[in-house]
């Protein structure tokens, strides 16, 4: 049962609003690119045990895409995270008021409800190990719990991987 709970996660995730934003080299032939590495210093904006579950997601993703790490790469693989506060605007309203003909009185508020949500940017970057040069980015704005379980981040971060690693390698005209 504690498995279908993740799974129904899961699926709320999947139906999310956000869209992955791309760029890349449109003058690059990505099926140039087979094998990767990430860069010592991956997951700025990350704990440690973040940047774990992201490059976990990542091998799992490329390596059932046929990709492969590599001691010598084609691509090196940098990840950025950014964290900013969500405004909530759930808010329970309660209110007083008072009138007569020629008077009036009122009082009104708001109470937050729910938890404190934060907006997440994941970015993933693939720079040509050659020339040290981006080749494509792809990044994805998700609304996240402050507080959230070792279970729900993985899940969390597999999700955005695996969204945003959908849209590589780009339609390009090569």
């Amino acid at each position: 049962m504690k498995n279908f709970q993740y799974l129904f996660l899961f699926l709320l995730m999947g139906c999310s609003t956000s869209k992955v934003m791309t760029d890349y080299d449109d003058a690059i032939n990505f099926d140039d690119f087979k094998t990767y590495a990430f860069y010592e210093d991956v997951g700025a904006g990350l704990h440690e045990l973040d940047v774990n579950r992201v490059i976990s997601a990542i091998n799992l993703e490329l390596k059932a895409r046929g990709f492969q790490e590599s001691e010598n790469p084609d691509f090196y693989i940098n990840v950025t995270a950014k964290t900013s506060e969500n405004l909530n605007n759930n808010l329970i309203g309660i209110g007083l008021g008072s009138g007569g003909r020629n008077s009036g009185f009122g009082i009104s508020g708001g109470i937050p409800i729910g938890a404190k949500k934060l907006n997440e940017e994941l970015v993933i970057e693939f720079v040509n190990a050659k020339t040290d040069q981006i080749i494509w980015e792809g990044a994805l704005n998700s609304k996240i719990k402050e507080n959230r379980t070792p279970e729900e981040k993985e899940l969390h971060y597999n999700e955005v991987v695996k969204r945003i690693l959908d849209t590589y390698p780009p339609n390009s005209k090569n």
